[in-house]
């Protein structure tokens, strides 16, 4: 949670606002940034993979790595005026 809340600061400023919903099988944290384009999104969740300057490229790529140790899936679309994390497969 706390890289995908970074991710959205760092890429949408301050002022972001970021959402988090619960699916019938997990949840969504959403924000309302700049998003990510298409064409990027089955990159972002790669070792090193970012678009920031002075990024390692490292945490989405953690995001990735903690859903899959929980046997959980992660996906990026676009949200509703910025990015939109997926991540289900969760149990109560």
């Amino acid at each position: 949670m706390e890289n995908l809340f970074d991710n959205a600061v760092r890429h949408g400023g301050e002022r972001v606002t970021v959402t988090v919903d619960r699916l019938s099988d997990g949840f969504s944290v959403e924000d309302d940034g700049p998003g990510i384009p298409a064409e990027e999104r089955d990159d972002v969740f790669e070792y090193g993979y970012s678009t920031a300057d002075d990024g390692t490229g490292f945490g989405l790529n953690i995001v990735a790595e903690i859903a899959d140790a929980h046997d959980w899936d992660v996906a990026v679309s676009e949200g509703d005026g910025g990015a939109r994390f997926e991540v289900t497969g969760v149990s109560d």
